[in-house]
């Protein structure tokens, strides 16, 4: 779900929806292209302020912080896990999916699958009605910058995630929302434009986006299990609802760290990851935990001491976060079931600001 949805909404939908957090059948190889053997010792990472903020997470109150997975130049420095939870557990990382679709786009185009994301949304969605969305772009999607009549914080918008929570036909009910105002003009986030990008990528690979993305970068990145959400009429969420493990997550942010690559293989291209992690759209004024927004990625300016840290990042309701961190070659991921809460997402930064200031120099 959006980072932004409700407590009351989270509470219904976790009636309806799978649980968050769920074990693997059986016990998998770790996700390929990272060193599993952990070396915190070498890592550079101050190992007795790593064991304080765990002990800190650990009496907390609240008892939802999942795990910690973080890595340092492709290596695991450290990992550790929360309230019943392991490296086994598959989890929801809701929003944070929408990188991770935003990365299924790249490998369509680059599978001539899509040839642009300057293209008009009607060349891949054939029933989109001429209303003013025949103007709307992939890459207007990408930024969020759609013009739809759609805010995750305002459920009296018609395009309102929560709303299409009701449908019993997801591509129908969003068919319906207008455009008010022209695409490309302004940031609104909503997650209709992270599940049309789903449905684009589904049209044209004529499977689901689960299959496309077990196939496409799944597969390569040695992720075996996942679990995604399917909604009416034969439709993956591209906007959120995908459980992976803590493990999983760190992996796609050493695909983003490393420029698209894994274990020296190819997986997504190098331009469409820097583009991807560009500073494309600022968002600072609207949204207090980033400065500016790619292609459903975003960029953040730390300050650590004296020192101003560029991360970049996928963000989750709860706080489910994995951070890229470049100039410390470093990869946090944080997974957290904080859903619908006031303080999910600040405490993943307050984390983040732990780790950071425990990180020495490379």
């Amino acid at each position: 779900m959006n980072v932004r949805s409700t407590v009351l909404v989270c509470l219904l939908l976790n009636t309806i929806l799978p649980a968050a957090s769920v074990a693997r059948q059986k016990t998998e190889p770790p996700p390929a292209g990272i060193v599993w053997t952990a070396e915190a010792a070498s890592s550079g990472i101050d190992e007795t302020a790593l064991a304080a903020l765990y002990d800190k997470l650990t009496q907390e109150p609240h008892h939802d912080i999942k795990g910690i997975v973080i890595l340092r130049r492709g290596r695991l420095v450290s990992e550790h896990y929360f309230n019943g939870d392991s490296a086994d557990t598959l989890h929801d990382i809701r929003s944070a999916t929408k990188s991770i679709t935003s990365l299924l786009m790249g490998l369509a185009i680059e599978r001539h699958l899509v040839h642009s994301v300057n293209d008009s949304i009607a060349l891949y969605l054939p029933a989109l009605p001429k209303d003013g969305k025949e103007k709307i772009t992939i890459k207007d999607l990408l930024n969020m910058r759609s013009g739809l009549n759609a805010n995750d914080d305002d459920p009296s918008t018609p395009g309102d995630e929560d709303n299409l929570d009701n449908s019993t036909d997801w591509m129908g009910t969003i068919y319906a929302v207008p455009v008010i105002e022209p695409p490309g003009a302004r940031y609104n986030y909503c997650s209709i434009n992270a599940f049309l990008t789903g449905a684009i990528i589904e049209n044209v690979s004529h499977e689901s986006l689960e299959q496309f993305a077990n196939k496409t970068l799944f597969g390569p990145l040695g992720i075996g299990t996942e679990s995604w959400r399917h909604v009416p009429v034969d439709r993956v969420t591209g906007q959120g609802n995908l459980s992976i493990t803590a493990r999983d997550l760190a992996a796609v942010g050493e695909l983003m760290r490393n420029g698209g690559s894994v274990a020296d293989k190819r997986v997504v291209s190098a331009s469409w990851v820097r583009t991807s992690l560009a500073n494309q759209v600022p968002i600072s004024a609207s949204d207090p935990f980033a400065d500016f927004y790619g292609y459903m990625w975003y960029t953040r300016s730390q300050t650590v001491g004296t020192k101003h840290i560029e991360v970049h990042f996928a963000s989750g309701n709860g706080g489910n976060k994995v951070y890229i961190v470049p100039s410390l070659h470093l990869v946090v991921a944080i997974t957290s079931s904080a859903y619908g809460t006031n303080y999910g997402q600040r405490r993943s930064q307050d984390i983040l600001l732990s780790i950071l200031a425990a990180t020495g120099p490379t």
